[in-house]
């Protein structure tokens, strides 16, 4: 299932297409040099490229993680705020085509007035005298110079843009969300960890103060002091983990849109991750990676804005007319047999305006080319992030894969360490080491679990793929 959201979100597209009169362009026309000689396979990736995963959050297998995005997508007050720009954008981009389109208005008149002549009978001393009238008014500019359809363009693209923008906010609000409810399942498992470790120092130290009591081997006062240090450290990490649940409750409350109050549902623990993902050609991240489409459509709308400055310089030219009655009664106004009509041309050439429209034809000018760059920078750090996260993806394997192993052989050696002190074998020292290696590396493979489920977060942001949130069959 395709998740939609927003009204009319989807349609806006073709609606300021269809206002403006406009074809879409493909990305990458404008990127210059940076879209040429792009490699056919990433640095990091050299396995064949594929279709970018549309599926990565049903990647998880997470029916919690599924429900609680559906519900961010259709709460979250600041994607909902990006979908209001974008229905704004709209509207600016029609109000732009307004000026070249014909005005007419409307008006009706009526005047009375009264003049007196001094010297005359009172009778004949004045007179009153009343006019009305209707007329109806057209005025049309042609665009001769193409600044009315410079500045519609660059309305149009510009509100392209903020689509792209809203499709970026959505993929940023559902890599938020998972990594947010990652870190309270993580939180989950590390509390787990720390109440084991806190039970088996219980034992320990009840175990050393048995030996102390005794004056045994292994029963030392510094021996019982290193054990109920390592406990209280047990519990400090207990509390610290404690409260990252509950700030990652928080977080993920506050992404979906609810009142943070702390009572969202727990994960069950941290998925297994996923195969990785194919990270396709880097010449489609160009028409893929909303951020890219946005910088360049806004580049392109610059240049229009460029265009529709120096056409401002040119003269303009307006057609004016006029059709009405003027009449002496009211009954008249509407009669064709006292129509008055009339039609004027103006044309206004820009003379002196203290290099008013020549400067803003250079800032307009100098807009464009910064636009431009900030194009170019959005793409070198949009490769840059995908290699990145493919690096990281190798090295999080590596790591995970020896981490397991290393807490796989701690756990053993602190097994064996328990029966080893019970039997006399080892002293206290070796015992807590033994206990401390066990936890901190059960510790440190949920961390590094987490880690590389938010890379795989990474990687799919950074590809620029849209989601879906259930598999499709």
């Amino acid at each position: 299932m395709r998740l939609h959201v927003g009204k009319g979100i989807g349609f806006l597209v073709g609606g300021v297409l269809a206002v403006s009169g406009c074809s879409p362009w493909t990305a990458g026309r404008s990127t210059g040099p940076l879209a040429k000689g792009l490699p056919s396979t990433w640095s990091a990736d050299k396995a064949p490229s594929l279709a970018v995963d549309q599926e990565w959050i049903a990647r998880f297998k997470d029916p919690q993680l599924i429900r609680l995005v559906e519900e961010a997508m259709n709460n979250n007050p600041d994607l909902k705020a990006t979908a209001e720009r974008v229905r704004r954008a709209e509207a600016v981009a029609r109000l732009a085509g307004a000026e070249k389109r014909l005005q007419v208005s409307g008006q009706i008149n009526t005047l009375q007035q009264k003049q007196r002549f001094p010297g005359f009978p009172i009778k004949l001393g004045s007179n009153t005298a009343e006019s009305y009238g209707a007329s109806l008014d057209v005025t049309w500019e042609p665009d001769l110079w193409g600044r009315v359809r410079a500045s519609q363009r660059a309305a149009v693209v510009e509100s392209l843009a903020q689509v792209q923008d809203y499709r970026a906010a959505r993929a940023s609000l559902a890599g938020q969300l998972a990594k947010a409810w990652f870190a309270l399942g993580e939180a989950g498992e590390q509390i787990v960890l720390a109440e084991a470790a806190i039970d088996v120092r219980v034992k320990t130290v009840a175990s050393i103060q048995e030996r102390f009591a005794a004056a045994l081997e292994g029963g030392l006062a510094s021996q019982l002091r290193l054990a109920e240090t390592d406990l209280a450290s047990a519990r400090a990490s207990l509390a610290r983990w404690k409260a990252d649940r509950a700030r990652a409750r928080r977080q993920t409350e506050l992404l979906v849109g609810r009142f943070p109050d702390g009572m969202a549902v727990q994960p069950a623990g941290l998925p297994a991750a996923p195969p990785v993902p194919p990270s396709g050609l880097p010449s489609e991240l160009l028409e893929r990676r909303p951020d890219i489409v946005a910088a360049e459509r806004r580049y392109v709308a610059a240049g229009s804005r460029r265009s529709a400055a120096r056409a401002a310089r040119f003269p303009s030219f307006s057609l004016t007319g006029r059709a009405g009655t003027s009449t002496g009664a009211l009954e008249d106004v509407l009669d064709s047999g006292f129509g008055i009509w009339s039609v004027a041309g103006r044309v206004v050439q820009p003379l002196v305006a203290g290099g008013r429209l020549r400067e803003e034809e250079k800032i307009a000018g100098h807009d464009e080319t910064i636009a431009l760059r900030e194009l170019q920078g959005t793409i070198l750090r949009a490769f840059a992030e995908v290699e990145q996260a493919l690096v990281a993806e190798q090295f999080y394997a590596v790591r995970e894969l020896a981490v397991r192993n290393s807490a796989r052989s701690a756990r053993e050696a602190a097994e064996a360490s328990i029966l080893d002190f019970a039997d006399g074998a080892v002293d206290a020292l070796t015992l807590l080491a033994a206990q401390d290696r066990q936890v901190q590396t059960a510790f440190q493979l949920v961390t590094l679990r987490r880690l590389r489920l938010e890379n795989r977060i990474n990687l799919h942001l950074a590809l620029g793929g849209d989601f879906q949130l259930r598999a499709s069959r």
